[in-house]
């Protein structure tokens, strides 16, 4: 049997074992330590598995995830996130669907502290969902709404998959971070165009209007609840913008800010830092475990051959026609993105899809932001849609899962024109990186 053959027979198990709910790191390690053994010997699939992990772990700047994670969970544990939702209430929920418009403002707000579209939706679907059910929105809006704007914390920086992407592929995480400032802006802005005309043309999606007059003194105590997530966001990215630290040493900065303004506010318990050292701890886990199992399956890849004659396939078929590549990656993200979770379709996918986009000479940033922008999609397409089902688990029976899949059915066509756009116009994602960081 020849290494192609292998490799092929490598790729069709761990996805069968996928499909049966395998765990993605042991699929991917089992399947690759067996496949290297057949193309080589035993002795070379034993000694990857010493040698591999412990080299990768090493890797300083992966010390960015768990440094991220921390930022968010210590936000979220002791409550800075808190007053985040009335704050963006009080200033918009005088527009036409002003409740849902505030939603998709509050989580973009609420993503860039956390870096976690799940963490988002988790979060937001237990503030605002309920309060928009209360004045009797349209229960497929409401839901959708939060389950579409929690993917906004892959794109909009930090993130946890841009960061994970721009070590992948060996590019700057500041420019990752920096690329996906505009497209998360127009992604957000399509959400907010879109709920302001439905709600303008069909009053009754949002439900009873709302005439509340909020006074200066409540505006006022309003910023004042939420300045804690503008201050720790544009710290870290400023920060990295003008040279103060790198993107890797950003995490720990972002960690250090959050944990002090916590103390600050008289918000850091010892219950909160334990438990958001606890969901750093099972989160970074999980992470790292996926990262050494696709780090196994592309030594496997690589060995087998077969990415190389996937990529000449390819290119022999669309030429070097980026625009035809991308419609071929799409495609494997909407159909496979329904099945897994976004950290591990990107890590499985990456070594395939990555040799394509470097044979095609496509920017790695620009081609990076577009698969991130596929990963969101994949978040709320069924019959997964993850974000979906975190919302489900949070309302439990007050809205069917049907229900919630058809509100979402708008938003994922407004991510289709913003992915669009991010194809057609690569400066949408390229330009703010070379106009600072070049």
């Amino acid at each position: 049997m020849t290494p192609g053959t292998i490799g092929i027979y490598g790729v069709v198990l761990a996805l069968t074992l996928l499909a049966f709910r395998v765990p993605i790191a042991v699929a991917l390690g089992a399947v690759s330590i067996g496949g290297i053994m057949l193309i080589i010997n035993p002795q070379a699939g034993m000694g990857i598995i010493s040698s591999v992990p412990f080299n990768f772990i090493g890797n300083w700047s992966l010390t960015a995830v768990p440094m991220f994670l921390l930022m968010g969970f210590v936000c979220t544990t002791t409550g800075l996130t808190n007053g985040l939702f009335q704050a963006m209430r009080i200033f918009l929920s005088r527009m036409p669907g002003g409740l849902a418009v505030t939603s998709v403002a509050a989580c973009a707000l609420f993503a860039s502290a956390s870096g976690s579209s799940v963490a988002t939706a988790s979060a937001m679907s237990r503030i605002a969902v309920p309060e928009m059910l209360k004045y009797k929105y349209d229960p497929g809006l409401a839901c959708g709404v939060i389950a579409a704007s929690g993917t906004l914390g892959s794109l909009i920086p930090p993130s946890i998959l841009m960061v994970l992407f721009a070590i992948y592929a060996e590019v700057s995480i500041g420019k990752m971070f920096l690329a996906g400032f505009l497209p998360g802006i127009v992604s957000a802005l399509l959400y907010i165009f879109m709920i302001v005309v439905r709600c303008w043309l069909k009053p009754e999606l949002a439900g009873i209007k709302i005439d509340e007059k909020f006074t200066r003194a409540e505006k006022i105590e309003a910023v004042k609840n939420v300045w804690p997530l503008p201050v720790l966001i544009f710290s870290v990215l400023g920060g990295i913008f003008i040279g103060l630290f790198s993107p890797t040493e950003a995490g720990a900065i972002g960690a250090i800010l959050a944990l002090l303004i916590a103390l600050l506010r008289r918000q850091l318990t010892f219950s909160a830092l334990k438990d958001a050292v606890v969901f750093t701890i099972i989160g970074a886990s999980g992470i790292f475990a996926i990262l050494i199992g696709t780090l196994f399956f592309t030594r496997f890849l690589a060995l087998s051959g077969l990415p190389t004659e996937l990529s000449n396939l390819v290119l022999s078929l669309t030429g070097d026609n980026p625009y035809l590549i991308i419609i071929g990656v799409a495609i494997i993200y909407i159909v496979l993105g329904m099945f897994i979770d976004s950290i591990g379709l990107m890590l499985l996918t990456l070594p395939i899809i990555l040799p394509l986009a470097i044979a095609a000479d496509m920017d790695l940033i620009w081609f990076g932001i577009i698969v991130i922008k596929l990963l969101e999609i994949g978040l709320v397409t069924p019959p997964i849609g993850l974000n979906v089902y975190v919302i489900k688990g949070a309302l439990g029976g007050q809205v069917t899962l049907e229900r919630i899949f058809q509100g979402v059915a708008w938003f994922i066509v407004m991510d289709v024109v913003a992915l669009s756009l991010i194809v057609v116009f690569p400066a949408l994602s390229l330009y703010v990186p070379t106009l600072i960081m070049d």
